[in-house]
């Protein structure tokens, strides 16, 4: 790594990429959008390149959301089991299409299905960093109630990430949806027990609760504007800081 890309990193040796299921739909209303797939893992390939050691947690609510089918009156833990292969099929799509950038990837379940992706041991996933490959958690936590944003959290913490990043549809952290509310207001930092007492919902409260208990930075950040994530990287662009004190 040359002095200049050591630079751009903030300083930042290995993260953690958050993405919703929803942000790989692009324009669509469900399902998985081949370009904006590709963009997403142009990103990560640049990022992986300036010598980061970057892991990925990705959602399933492109393809199923088991909240919203419990709330159709199906059994809870079911449809959040559905929900953790939704994150199975997404996390073979961005593998893909990081490998067809050259980078060396794995995908780590923590279901066990040993045809299409590794099982997560958390010792083989940070040698896979150490590697140079780039390490996708599917399947959350393994755990019905969890949500993909807790399993975040987690992985970040127990591969002793310095950050956890996640991209969103808006280009940060707002004091309502600003694309419903014209006048909502972008924050630059906030403080976990912001988020927390405003009801930000910027990701569930189990997850901020567990980032605050590991010091980990928090930076969210719009995942469709086209390198957004290595600006973010470099401490540019648009995006909220979510950290212990402001």
């Amino acid at each position: 790594m040359t002095d200049r890309e050591a630079q751009d990193v903030q300083g930042y040796r290995r993260v953690l990429l958050k993405i919703s299921g929803e942000a790989l739909m692009g324009d669509g209303s469900y399902g998985i959008d081949p370009e904006m797939v590709d963009t997403i893992a142009s990103d990560v390939a640049t990022v992986a390149r300036a010598g980061v050691e970057v892991c990925l947690v990705i959602g399933g609510g492109n393809i199923f959301r088991g909240v919203a089918a419990a709330a159709r009156g199906m059994d809870r833990a079911q449809g959040d089991y559905a929900g953790m292969l939704a994150t199975v099929i997404n996390a073979l799509m961005v593998q893909n299409a990081l490998e067809r950038h050259g980078v060396p990837t794995r995908v780590m379940s923590a279901i066990h299905m040993s045809s299409v992706a590794e099982p997560y041991i958390r010792r083989r996933a940070v040698r896979h960093m150490e590697k140079g490959r780039v390490v996708i958690f599917a399947a959350g936590t393994g755990n019905p109630f969890f949500t993909t944003d807790t399993a975040a959290a987690l992985r970040a913490a127990e591969m002793e990430c310095d950050a956890l990043l996640k991209g969103t549809q808006v280009d940060g952290v707002y004091s309502a949806d600003p694309r419903k509310v014209a006048d909502a207001t972008r924050f630059e930092t906030l403080t976990y027990l912001d988020v927390l007492a405003r009801d930000l919902h910027v990701m569930d409260a189990a997850a901020i609760s567990l980032a605050r208990e590991n010091r980990l930075p928090i930076l969210v950040f719009n995942i469709h504007a086209p390198g957004a994530f290595p600006q973010v990287m470099r401490g540019e662009g648009l995006y909220t800081k979510i950290v212990e004190a402001s």
